[in-house]
């Protein structure tokens, strides 16, 4: 029976990644769709394959800060399943709402309203929650100042460039300044899935001589920090992504690439570029971000670099309760789910 549950929560895992693929596409490809350098079809390609290709360039930073936001020593099988349905469910809502929420705050606050449903607060690492609760702040406002820093640059350094000239380049540096975002949406979403698949593999081990672990399921930690995971979670994870990415998410892409602010090459650069450097920062500090919560400052930093007014604040406060809610409403779901787990007599 547990064995099939841990099959069961590793094809959800990557079915959760496959959404996130699709519901954040948008993160890394409205910019670039918006401003017509690419067609949709060619954007999500372009998407996935440097989303996937992030596998050879990260470490397991992310991966390692998601495991341990719950002890996996006081939880069950069954605690890691309701917090996976809990963020699947409240992907697909606000997917199919067109809400660019955090597919990141999703899973970590569905992942800790299981388990606090389950052996109550202690059984969560409460500092981990707090930093990155505190990113849903400061990943947009971080992304809006270095993309409103990196637009000023530009337009001082190519004042007296040619407009057309410049926006015939512009559309060719947006090509890479969109991979970059890829990569970093890829090195960073990724490994969030990762990280709940190592724990569920902690958590079927527990007790277990680590000896006696199978290969397949054996996870390296040095210095008490996941090292390395069998290379099928890892491209398995990748893999996903990128399917999902492959699928579109056109929903998202309207109100990211046409509804915060009206987007020209020079500023799809500036906003990805923004991004990208954020994503590779965090990453280097294995703080989990959301890229979503990212590209939508930068894109608003770029925004202010015309007028305060060209950035529809409307429709940006109202992603801003829609981030908010996430943790919280992700918590609630999977406590509830847990508890029909429990009512049922199966937890």
């Amino acid at each position: 029976m547990n064995f099939t549950l841990l099959i069961v929560i590793i094809t959800l895992a990557f079915l959760f990644d496959f959404i996130n693929g699709f519901h954040d596409a948008a993160n890394s490809i409205a910019t670039i769709v918006s401003t017509k350098v690419l067609t949709p079809f060619q954007a999500v390609l372009w998407a996935a394959f440097f989303n996937f290709l992030a596998y050879a360039i990260f470490e397991l930073k992310i991966a390692d800060t998601i495991a341990k936001v719950v002890d996996t020593t006081a939880i069950t099988l069954q605690v890691i399943l309701a917090g996976i349905i809990a963020a699947i469910i409240w992907n697909l809502l606000t997917w199919y709402l067109g809400i660019p929420s955090s597919s990141s705050h999703t899973l970590v606050g569905g992942f800790a309203g299981a388990a606090i449903a389950h052996a109550g607060w202690n059984v969560v690492h409460s500092g981990l929650i707090i930093k990155i609760a505190a990113f849903i702040f400061l990943a947009p406002i971080l992304g809006m100042i270095i993309s409103y820093l990196i637009s000023v640059l530009m337009l001082n350094l190519l004042k007296k460039g040619n407009p057309h000239i410049l926006d015939k380049y512009f559309k060719q540096l947006q090509l890479l300044s969109s991979a970059l975002f890829s990569l970093g949406h890829g090195g960073n979403d990724a490994q969030k899935v990762m990280g709940i698949i190592a724990a569920t593999l902690m958590v079927y081990f527990n007790g277990v001589d680590p000896s006696a672990i199978p290969q397949w399921a054996h996870i390296t930690l040095v210095d008490g920090k996941i090292h390395a995971i069998p290379h099928w979670v890892v491209f398995g994870c990748y893999a996903a992504i990128g399917a999902g990415t492959l699928s579109g998410g056109w929903r998202i892409v309207k109100t990211m690439g046409t509804k915060i602010t009206k987007l020209t090459p020079f500023e799809g650069v500036a906003a990805e570029t923004a991004g990208a450097i954020l994503l590779f920062g965090t990453d280097a500090f294995g703080i989990p971000v959301s890229t979503t919560h990212t590209i939508t400052g930068a894109i608003m930093g770029t925004g202010l670099t015309k007028r305060i007014t060209a950035v529809r604040w409307g429709v940006t406060i109202n992603l801003l309760y829609a981030w908010i809610l996430t943790i919280p409403v992700s918590m609630g779901i999977a406590a509830l789910v847990y508890y029909l787990f429990k009512f049922f007599g199966w937890s």
